[in-house]
């Protein structure tokens, strides 16, 4: 029997979102329905509602969430209800040849629930919904794959942890993961939203010093300072290339730059100051999203060759959710991962729109509904 909730719908392309009510299948095989206590209003949901990644509309917005488990459906033993869930993007196959390898993380078919959710009200009802990143989670209560469900402390705040689910997982991960940040390396963050600011926080955990924040916006700064930065550069009135090579210097004779730079803006512009700004032999990491349309001018091949190191990307952090997100929350509810400063705001499911304007503006590292 469906079950009728009320959620976030983006219709097409450019149009304000909609609060409306939808029909959520009972659980099938390998599937839980889950009851969404909080999600962060992240900027892919923007991206969808701009048809920045596909026009399959109308879109069940929302993914970056928490909340428990109401029924699993036939063969499920991971999660049972009255769980306490993260949920991810990442449900691993088991089946492709990355995770046949051992790299789980790296799954190459990672799945959602075979079932669709279901417009319930107008001359659209019974129109199939596509879910965010195959979430879904503006909803108050939303049908994943058992696997897109991980168990965490039933203790932490909701608003919080749910943030583990995309951003803040991207930022930590982009850095630990990917970067292999640890104690020893200097790093340096270009972009210090959400998930730079995440990264900052990721890299201040595992010992890493210096740790250089770069910025156009000095409450950003303020905030990556916060998090663990030990220097910040404002990059509308420095050099941020030249600033993070001095930096870089006084901590370790000789060094030409950090061992890692994270790009978490996604910019021609931004890249090639991440490329310049490291170490010979350093590594960059991409983890802010680019738009199909950006490419890197005027990059001479002889610098990347003669420069060294590792050029990489970062998707979702290179996280496994079973494996990182028990320990985040762990480091969180013992004080030494602060979670909460990411929730700016929390608000209703109506203000969705008003969040993404406060998005544009830069007023915050999330906006969190709460049901």
């Amino acid at each position: 029997m469906p079950h009728t909730v009320r959620a976030v719908v983006a219709r097409g392309k450019g149009q304000p979102v909609e609060v409306v009510s939808i029909n959520v299948p009972d659980p099938g095989p390998g599937e839980a329905l889950v009851k969404v206590q909080a999600c962060g209003v992240c900027h892919t949901d923007l991206h969808y509602r701009e048809g920045g990644i596909n026009d399959d509309f109308p879109f069940l917005l929302g993914h970056e969430a928490s909340g428990v488990v109401e029924a699993v459906g036939e063969g499920v033993t991971g999660v049972a209800p009255g769980d306490f869930v993260v949920l991810n993007w990442r449900a691993v196959c088991g089946e492709c040849r990355a995770c046949k390898r051992g790299d789980l993380q790296y799954c190459f078919n990672t799945h959602n629930a075979t079932q669709k959710m279901t417009l319930a009200e107008g001359p659209d009802s019974g129109v199939e919904l596509s879910p965010a990143l195959g979430i879904g989670a503006f909803a108050e209560k939303t049908l994943v794959a058992a696997g897109q469900c991980t168990k965490v402390d039933p203790d932490a705040r909701p608003a919080a942890v749910g943030l583990l689910g995309c951003g803040v997982m991207a930022g930590i991960g982009s850095a630990i993961n990917t970067g292999a940040v640890s104690r020893g390396k200097s790093v340096a963050v270009i972009g210090c939203g959400g998930v730079g600011v995440a990264a900052i926080a990721g890299s201040a955990l595992v010992g890493a010093s210096p740790i250089i924040a770069v910025d156009i916006d000095p409450e950003k700064l303020k905030t990556a300072k916060k998090m663990g930065a030990t220097h910040t550069i404002d990059s509308s009135q420095a050099d941020a290339v030249g600033e993070i090579k001095r930096i870089s210097g006084e901590y370790f004779d000789g060094a030409d730059g950090a061992d890692v730079v994270i790009d978490a803006v996604g910019r021609p512009e931004t890249w090639k100051q991440a490329f310049y700004a490291r170490d010979l032999a350093g590594t960059v990491v991409l983890v802010g999203v680019p738009t199909p349309d950006m490419k890197i001018p005027d990059l001479p091949l002889i610098d990347v060759f003669g420069r060294g190191g590792a050029l990489k990307s970062s998707w979702y952090g290179d996280c496994l959710p079973n494996r990182d997100f028990p320990l985040l929350v762990d480091l969180y509810r013992q004080g030494r991962l602060d979670l909460d400063t990411f929730v700016t705001e929390e608000i209703g499911i109506g203000n969705i729109e008003a969040a993404f304007e406060h998005m544009h503006h830069g007023d915050v590292l999330r906006s969190v509904v709460v049901f």
